[in-house]
């Protein structure tokens, strides 16, 4: 029996998995099935500097070399070393990902199937699975996080499977041949912080209210009116009240309207011979809205959050 080939860090090499005693049902391909491109495409595609040609494979089951630590990588591996690597990555919590040919069977609230072809399949330690195509940005095929991954050579094809109980579905993908395997040992805990927001720019103002007008004073921030809250309340060196509408992005006749509502109740609400400012705090407006603006006596001032 042929010693499984070896890969750097990680996880100790993997042995061959036991083949699955139960026989798969076999599917018709779907509308992606066959060996053949669909029209308008094949094997060798037009690419900026000249033909992309897929490359020749390496010798089947190397390893990459200098793998950095917590990384484990076959190329080109058969099927029971393939499936070797992704169980032990799985056991691991790690990151797992295949590509190479396959065909995509899904069985749940409905029924879909999609014929061979190269497909990219990444399986997460939070039980979320994803199968791309070279095509988008959404996947073709995906199980969400909770799901129980699992992975079998059988007949000589690498099954990956990805399942879940409430509802009851299974995303099954059975590689004839696996070009690349991997599984990464993921240190992750940071989360995206949103700049540029309106919160950001009603900061700015409030650090330095100059950026509207030079005597400008901040009295309130969601100050209650009946037409809803105030971004910004305050007074003018004048010792008027100037009402502050943000946006952090282009806005159109709508905001317009919003800020003369809100100027209207304050109106109403101060005594009916009290005068109001109202300003557009935005990075710009449209050719309407300025129109709008000047029509209804509000103003504007342009701002970045």
């Amino acid at each position: 029996m042929a010693t499984p080939p070896t890969s750097g860090g990680g996880w100790p090499a993997p042995g061959p998995s036991a083949p699955s005693s139960a026989p798969r049902k076999e599917r018709s391909p779907g509308r992606c099935g066959g060996s053949t491109p669909p029209a308008g495409r094949s094997s060798t595609q037009s690419r900026p500097g000249g033909a992309f040609k897929r490359p020749t494979p390496l010798p089947r089951g190397v390893p990459s070399d200098e793998s950095p630590a917590g990384v484990r990588t076959l190329t080109a591996p058969d099927a029971a070393s393939a499936a070797a690597l992704v169980t032990d990555g799985l056991g691991a919590d790690a990151l797992v990902a295949l590509f190479g040919r396959c065909t995509v069977d899904y069985e749940g609230r409905a029924a879909s199937e999609l014929g061979p072809g190269d497909r990219h399949v990444m399986l997460k330690p939070d039980g979320a699975a994803l199968v791309h195509t070279d095509e988008g940005q959404q996947p073709v095929n995906w199980q969400p996080p909770g799901c129980e991954h699992d992975c079998r050579a059988t007949e000589g094809a690498t099954v990956v499977e990805s399942r879940r109980t409430s509802p009851e579905e299974s995303l099954v993908v059975r590689f004839s041949t696996v070009a690349h395997a991997a599984a990464f040992d993921v240190s992750d805990h940071e989360t995206p912080e949103v700049i540029g927001t309106e919160a950001d720019l009603k900061r700015r103002i409030l650090e330095e209210p100059s950026l509207v007008e030079d005597g400008f004073t901040p009295l309130a921030t969601e100050r209650k009116t009946p037409a809803g809250a105030v971004d910004v309340y305050g007074e003018d060196d004048a010792g008027r009240t100037v009402v502050l509408e943000l946006k952090r992005r282009r806005v159109g006749p709508d905001a317009v309207g919003q800020l003369d509502r809100y100027v209207g109740a304050l109106r109403r609400d101060l005594h009916a011979d009290a005068e109001v400012r109202g300003v557009l705090v935005a990075p710009s407006v449209t050719g309407r809205a300025r129109a709008l603006l000047a029509e209804r006596g509000l103003e504007f001032v342009p701002l970045t959050p």
